[in-house]
């Protein structure tokens, strides 16, 4: 197959400043207010190719509400691996990725994949493991980072709180759904691609909802009419909102 002359992705980290908002409560209240009290809650963030987990930790400064009090972040790393479509380059990177741009066609190391995938899978044990609720966790990620959250939600056996895929594609093909649990495909997924995307092109993107709804998965897709290959700030605003109206209380 003939590749597509490759180029280096650029990752483009935005830059957050978020200036945090108080509620003050009437103190005429005769009556104290009593608020629910939010159980611990997990996000995890897979960044893309050649990016490291530390560069993206600003993300979680958008998560202003006091609802993310008792939340845990986690921005793995992925190892260096050479990467085909950086001519054999090593750099951070999930899996290996044959062509950029990455198009609804691309050629995929579905086996690579899956490796990956075992990975995040033994991260989310690990948070349930400590007392976290499944519905509670979020995994999320950026580019080769939300190929790789597609497919370790599709893959886990258990129902989680939701995937959200920021510019990524469907990592392998349609024989994977067979391995999709029910319990599996009740996980919410929220899908965000810019339409001039020119790193993973839109087309890309637009596959994902009718793969997920022959498995039977609910997706919101999110199309950003000027947007590239990056992340802006109406998007994580928006993330923010969608985990929020799918946390689940302490009781």
């Amino acid at each position: 197959m003939k590749r597509t002359l490759a180029k280096s992705i650029a990752i483009f980290v935005v830059t957050l400043g978020v200036t945090l908002s108080f509620v003050l409560l009437n103190h005429q209240s005769p009556l104290p207010i009593r608020l629910e009290p939010m159980a611990r809650s997990f996000v995890l963030w897979l960044h893309g190719l050649g990016d490291s987990g530390p560069a993206n930790e600003p993300i979680k400064t958008f998560f202003t509400s006091a609802v993310f009090a008792n939340t845990k972040w986690s921005f793995p790393s992925a190892p260096n691996n050479p990467v085909t479509c950086n001519y054999g380059s090593v750099m951070p990177s999930w899996f290996d990725i044959h062509e950029i741009p990455v198009t609804a066609d691309s050629p995929q190391d579905e086996g690579d994949v899956l490796k990956a995938v075992q990975k995040v899978h033994v991260m989310i044990d690990k948070e349930i493991a400590a007392g976290t609720n499944p519905n509670n966790v979020f995994i999320c990620g950026f580019s080769q980072g939300g190929a790789l959250t597609l497919a370790s939600i599709l893959l886990y056996p258990k129902t989680l709180g939701g995937g959200a895929v920021f510019s990524g594609w469907v990592p392998f093909n349609s024989s994977i759904l067979q391995r999709v649990t029910e319990d599996a495909k009740k996980t919410p997924i929220l899908w965000s691609h810019g339409m001039a995307d020119r790193t993973v092109l839109f087309e890309a993107g637009q596959a994902g909802p009718p793969f997920l709804e022959k498995a039977g998965v609910s997706c919101e897709f999110k199309a950003y009419p000027a947007l590239g290959h990056s992340l802006n700030n109406e998007e994580l605003h928006n993330l923010e909102s969608w985990i929020k109206s799918r946390l689940h209380s302490s009781s």
